[in-house]
């Protein structure tokens, strides 16, 4: 069946199944897979023979990933969800504390509602003034803040 089609055609076919993968699995390289055999597909409509299409493929989607991996390494990675602001606005907001339980608990009352809170580890169980570090399900984990120099 296949050995009547086009050479650039099973390229550009291989290049969407590549695609396709990458929003399956939400993997980047897979897209840069994907680059690859389009320039597969360009040699092979540019006339180059079965082994220049497959060294340039190669070359492409090595070279692409290699690149981004590259990229990827040199920018630092970003907060776990649970600590990271950019997904949950509360991280960094200031909460009053008016007393801590024995388990390190407290209720707080938070955007207008009261909340269950808890002490990061290795915090101090002082009352005051207290920043949101991290949002465990319904908790909001607490550190104090640094008295005002």
């Amino acid at each position: 069946m296949f050995e009547s089609w086009n050479p650039a055609t099973l390229w550009w076919l291989a290049a969407g199944i590549a695609v396709v993968a990458e929003l399956a699995s939400g993997s980047f390289y897979l897209l840069m897979v994907a680059f690859g055999l389009a320039a597969g597909a360009i040699a092979a409509h540019l006339g180059a023979g079965g082994t220049a299409q497959v060294v340039i493929a190669a070359l492409i989607s090595g070279g692409a990933t290699a690149l981004w991996y590259l990229k990827r390494s040199r920018h630092p990675k970003s907060a776990a969800a649970r600590e990271n602001h950019d997904v949950n606005i509360d991280i960094g907001e200031e909460i009053r504390v008016d007393a801590w339980s024995p388990e390190r608990t407290a209720r707080v009352v938070y955007r207008g509602s009261t909340w269950l809170a808890r002490l990061a580890p290795g915090a101090p169980a002082a009352p005051g003034r207290h920043r949101v570090s991290a949002v465990e399900g319904n908790w909001l984990v607490l550190s104090p803040l640094e008295p005002a120099a």
